[in-house]
């Protein structure tokens, strides 16, 4: 225990420890073992990193967006620079595979270095009044300070998708990473003092949502809050930052249907299911959360999706063989056993996976089988409940209008994928499908100039692209007479 390490809160440029003297532990979902110790910040100390930012922003608003941009880029390349080290720690604190940490380290410095590419792209608008010498001008501007609540499933990732467009709008930033993978995300201080980020303008707490997290949403300071998590949280933010009128946006829970129609390219349909499912042991908002397939191709596409289910190896997310790691926590895991258990009840079979691996590699951990059901019917608990995890209900269908009805009968409308050659199947998918985001012919995956953004209980306002951009600023109109 005296190796492991103790993070503080980083507050206006400073490492703090919290006053209620107590930590929580950071697990790791491999193993078991407590690999770091984090604060366990009071209300207080986050509403100390508001005042921080606030007064931060009254200088870092008045800065050229262009120079705030040419810090961020500074601190996207201090980031590469310690690709490994923050790989590494995301796998010890999330259990995802290291060439997946790799890839969202480089993630993180990419969506920092795409705002930054908007600096010089903060445009208003001049307008013609109906009065005579008379103009509208209408000025886009920052929010002020922005709280970022941030999921455990890529936390770096939606650290740096949340704190790219804030500050180079102009904004401050508190950020409060959940205590399950908090760590690679408190090494951004570090980074933001090395690289000359003024103190005050990023502030990283820790510590339970329901005090931390609640003071940063209720707080008259916090002018927009902007969150990744599940649906019910996000409602519950949604509620207490009413009272304050606080700007939210939220990116919530999916149940993405991933639709196979009869002219499909199987081999291509196969590949995309299969890592939409089971990338991240399946903690993807945008996974493939229940499978559409063709009655005329079931049997064929069946064979070998199930096929390459049992070919994917579980195990140490360090070996760069693994295909799927374990899931986050011990709470996850019994919800994957307790949705296979309730799905069995309700009629389904079990094709492949639907428990813990066996193995003495497998005694410590939160491990689970890559699992497919099937003889699965729409109104199964499997369809509509989010698993967020390595389980993948499968259903036939018949007809176009069958298999719509059945993806738009869901609370959530974040993803959808399909599969098919012909152009007006989707373009009628195109204007049917409820959903957000909606990949055609490739699996889950958005890109930076995109706009991730979904529909019913799957959250409010988009992240990503100019739209996302524009959600980090105020506008202020101006009625300019000249006579």
């Amino acid at each position: 225990m005296s190796n492991v390490k103790e993070y503080q809160l980083f507050i206006n440029g400073e490492w703090v420890k919290s006053t209620s003297g107590e930590t929580i532990d950071v697990i790791s979902p491999s193993t078991e073992e407590v690999i770091a110790k984090i604060q366990n910040g009071t209300p207080e100390e986050g509403i100390n990193a508001l005042e921080a930012a606030d007064k931060a922003f009254k200088s870092w608003k008045k800065i050229p967006a262009r120079q705030r941009a040419e810090l961020l880029y500074k601190f996207a390349d201090k980031i590469l620079a310690k690709k490994e080290y923050l790989a590494e720690l995301l796998v010890k604190e999330q259990g995802k595979l290291l060439k997946v940490a790799r890839m969202e380290v480089e993630v993180t410095a990419t969506f920092i270095q795409y705002a930054c590419e908007w600096a010089r792209r903060i445009e208003g608008d001049i307008l013609p009044s109906d009065n005579e010498n008379e103009q509208i001008w209408i000025q886009k501007i920052p929010r002020g300070v922005v709280v970022a609540i941030t999921a455990w499933n890529f936390p770096l990732a939606l650290a740096g998708r949340k704190l790219g467009p804030a500050l180079v709008a102009g904004n401050t930033l508190v950020i409060k990473p959940t205590s399950e993978t908090p760590l690679a995300t408190l090494e951004l201080g570090d980074i933001a003092k090395e690289v000359g980020i003024p103190n005050g303008v990023i502030n990283i707490v820790t510590g339970p949502g329901r005090a931390m997290g609640n003071a940063l949403v209720e707080h008259p300071v916090t002018k927009m809050i902007t969150m990744t998590g599940s649906t019910p949280v996000g409602q519950q933010i949604a509620r207490n930052a009413a009272q304050n009128l606080t700007h939210v946006q939220l990116e919530l829970g999916g149940k993405a249907p991933f639709i196979v129609f009869e002219d499909a390219d199987i081999d291509a349909a196969v590949a995309s299911a299969l890592h939409s499912r089971f990338d991240n042991c399946g903690q993807v908002c945008t996974c493939n959360e229940r499978m559409y397939v063709h009655e005329g191709i079931y049997d064929k596409f069946m064979d070998k999706f199930i096929t390459a289910t049992k070919a994917l190896k579980v195990g140490d997310p360090m070996l760069e063989d693994t295909d799927m790691g374990p899931k986050v926590n011990a709470s996850e895991l019994k919800h994957m056993e307790h949705l296979v258990e309730v799905s069995v009840k309700e009629g389904a079979t079990i094709a492949t996976g639907g428990k813990r691996p066996k193995g003495s590699e497998f005694e410590k951990g939160y491990w689970f089988e890559p699992t497919v059901l099937t003889d699965v019917t729409q109104d199964m608990t499997i369809v509509h409940e989010e698993s967020f995890g390595p389980i993948l209900p499968v259903l036939k269908f018949k007809t176009f209008e069958e298999v719509v009805t059945c993806a738009n009968d869901c609370e959530y409308g974040l993803a959808a994928m399909i599969f098919t050659k012909d152009m007006k199947t989707i373009m009628r998918c195109k204007d049917e499908l409820e959903y957000g985001e909606i990949y055609i012919n490739r699996g889950h995956g958005e890109q930076h100039q995109g706009f991730h953004n979904g529909y019913k209980l799957s959250g409010s306002g988009g992240e990503d692209g100019k739209y996302g951009f524009e959600q980090y600023l105020e506008k202020k109109t101006f009625y300019l007479n000249y006579k």
